[in-house]
């Protein structure tokens, strides 16, 4: 029997080879919603042609006298009474004679200054009633609920005819945002809520709760800021909605006064010389439609890019 001391032992050669493990790359930025929804919207065309518009008409409505040197009201001769097209007048002119053009060009201000006074308004109310409802819950969320429930089945449209028609000797543009933001907050703070009600159970909210931060501290510095992007949503397609509601009650006759410049007042007096003028209907109109559909398509855009199912859809 041979002495295992003086056995030999082979061993099988081994091959080194790196094998490839999953590893974090350090170097790269996090992902968060925000950046991927920007990284999904710049790709997207009809993005960049809803933000080049949308700026168009903001531009306009801030400076006006870069588009035009004609004044909305000045020049008005009844001799220019439905003209067509001249020099320094591209678009022709109103039944009172009026540029068509600078009258465009000005109802910019009105109709865009009445929307985003009433998108405003709108969204700050819902903001505070949804998340106040949403995040303490109970008697207070019940109330609220109510409230909203009330509002919400009130057309803000039928309320805003109410209110302009009570008070017919104040219609200015503050009024007017007022009424239509004033009633129009219902559906902003239910979407508000069913977003802080989904955030409220996140970890990082127990963690501010367990290390002594208050209830309101803990809605104000983590619970809004990662509810806030339903809202932009819904305030840019409110945005459309209060300028459709401005030129819908100022075509009523029940909105601005005859003075102001303003794309439904426009169209409501350029109807009754339709048929032998329709430019001077048509021209207002296609103004409303291309800003309306600007911001509809852009909040539509930044839903489907803030949504990951419907980035995954695509």
């Amino acid at each position: 029997m041979s002495d295992p001391s003086t056995q030999k032992h082979f061993v099988a050669p081994v091959e080194t080879q790196s094998i490839a493990v999953d590893a974090v790359r350090v170097a790269e930025k996090p992902s968060n919603l925000w950046r991927d929804a920007w990284n999904d919207l710049r790709r997207r065309p009809m993005f960049w042609f809803s933000v080049v518009l949308a700026l168009f008409f903001l531009v306009m409505a801030l400076w006006p006298t870069l588009f035009t040197q004609v004044a909305p009201n000045d020049g008005c001769e009844l001799a220019n009474s439905n003209g067509g097209p001249t020099d320094g007048h591209p678009l022709g002119f109103t039944f009172q004679g009026c540029d068509i053009y600078a009258r465009i060009v000005w109802g910019a201000r009105t109709s865009l200054a009445v929307g985003l006074i009433a998108t405003a308004i709108s969204s700050i109310l819902g903001l505070i009633m949804g998340a106040l409802a949403g995040f303490y819950g109970g008697w207070l969320d019940s109330v609220l609920s109510r409230v909203g429930d009330i509002f919400f089945a009130i057309p803000y449209i039928l309320a805003a005819v109410v209110v302009m028609t009570v008070f017919r000797e104040y219609r200015t543009v503050w009024v007017l945002a007022l009424a239509i933001g004033g009633f129009a907050w219902a559906s902003t703070a239910r979407v508000v809520r069913a977003e802080i009600l989904r955030v409220r159970q996140a970890d990082y909210v127990m963690a501010s709760r367990a290390l002594g931060r208050s209830k309101f501290g803990t809605l104000i510095t983590h619970v809004i800021p990662n509810a806030i992007a339903p809202l932009l949503v819904v305030t840019t397609l409110s945005l459309a909605a209060s300028i459709v509601a401005e030129a819908t009650l100022s075509f009523l006759g029940v909105g601005l006064p005859g003075d102001v410049m303003s794309w439904g007042l426009d169209i409501s007096k350029a109807q009754s010389s339709l048929r032998v003028a329709p430019m001077a209907l048509i021209y207002p109109s296609i103004a409303l439609t291309l800003a309306v559909l600007a911001f509809v398509t852009l909040g539509e855009l930044i839903r489907d890019a803030i949504d990951p199912k419907a980035r995954a859809r695509r």
